[in-house]
């Protein structure tokens, strides 16, 4: 069986593809719905805004039975880490399949000039003691959460809504960020570093609107709650509802600027999601997000509106020099 580089991989690939995909998510559930051919095909077509991506597969005959992914953010030799997916199919496992598609990947990585690679795989599958066994460490610990709509009473974020803190207000968007916010929501962008491990990007107003508008191309639908003092956002919360998601949204980012914190704006926002979710998107009953298992204040946030833990993820980081 050979590894192939899939430079520009055909529609009968990316089938085969998503059929790994499928066979690993039926093995080794993560409590996530299953992955839809068209989120793959998208997946595989595209990087996010500021990004590059490289693929490689095993192929046995025409059938792909293993394939990794590499995520290349920045600039050729940036200090920012590469990230890297592999997946084998579970007929296919414990065949040195996934050591070759590493070593694949790590000549990738060197290549672009990289000194280390981070990985996210589910806590209690095969993949975490092959990533051990590989020069991986684990860095973070995140806990997927997951929201049911139906479950929260109405009266809940009535109550929330109405404890907004003085002197702020609210305003929302779908999509692309209006021109008057742009800028300021690249600086509150920044309150995430200090919770963000590899961050490296500076946020600026062409960047907010690049990511919005990386969304909208997938067919995805973007909204933004936002939290104002004096003219500048002092927080926000983003929810994405992919085209394909069979009634689950995801959080993407939440973030109160430093000097905004203790004053309950994170729950204030996401309860403002909530209610314009239910009024604008019904089709939306569930919403997904991930913590870091040491960001306590943002679990307790979640758990008081309703969110309870689905699974745990692993964040593992390698040097390049400890790769295969």
């Amino acid at each position: 069986m050979d590894v192939i580089a899939l430079d520009a991989p055909t529609d009968a690939q990316i089938r085969a593809w998503h059929e790994v995909l499928a066979a690993v998510h039926a093995a080794d559930p993560a409590g996530d719905p299953a992955p839809h051919p068209d989120g793959t095909a998208r997946l595989l077509l595209g990087a996010d805004p500021g990004s590059r991506q490289r693929l490689w597969a095993v192929a046995d005959g025409g059938r792909l039975v293993a394939v990794a992914a590499l995520r290349l953010s920045g600039e050729p030799g940036t200090d920012r880490p590469g990230e890297i997916d592999v997946q084998v199919h579970p007929a296919h496992r414990r065949h040195g399949l996934g050591r070759r598609l590493l070593a694949a990947a790590a000549g990738g990585l060197r290549a672009d000039g990289r000194s280390s690679v981070i990985a996210q795989v589910l806590a209690g599958t095969p993949a975490v003691p092959f990533l051990e066994s590989h020069g991986f460490e684990c860095v973070l610990t995140l806990r997927g959460m997951l929201l049911r709509l139906d479950d929260v009473p109405q009266e809940r974020v009535t109550r929330l809504l109405a404890e907004a803190p003085a002197g702020y207000g609210l305003v929302r968007w779908r999509g692309v960020v209006p021109d008057e916010y742009a800028a300021a929501l690249a600086r509150a962008k920044h309150a995430m570093a200090d919770l963000a491990e590899y961050e490296g990007t500076t946020w600026d107003a062409h960047r907010v609107r690049e990511t919005a508008e990386a969304v909208a191309k997938r067919g995805d639908d973007l909204y933004t709650v936002a939290a104002l003092h004096d003219g500048a956002i002092a927080g926000f919360t983003e929810i994405v509802v992919p085209h394909d998601a069979a009634g689950r949204a995801a959080q993407y980012d939440t973030a109160v600027v430093p000097e905004h914190r203790g004053r309950r704006i994170g729950i204030w926002s996401k309860a403002a999601m909530l209610a314009w979710l239910t009024e604008t998107r019904p089709d939306v009953r569930e919403i997904e997000t991930d913590n870091s298992g040491d960001n306590a204040h943002m679990i307790a946030v979640n758990e008081e509106l309703g969110f309870r833990t689905e699974r745990e993820s692993l964040e593992y980081q390698a040097p390049a020099t400890a790769l295969p």
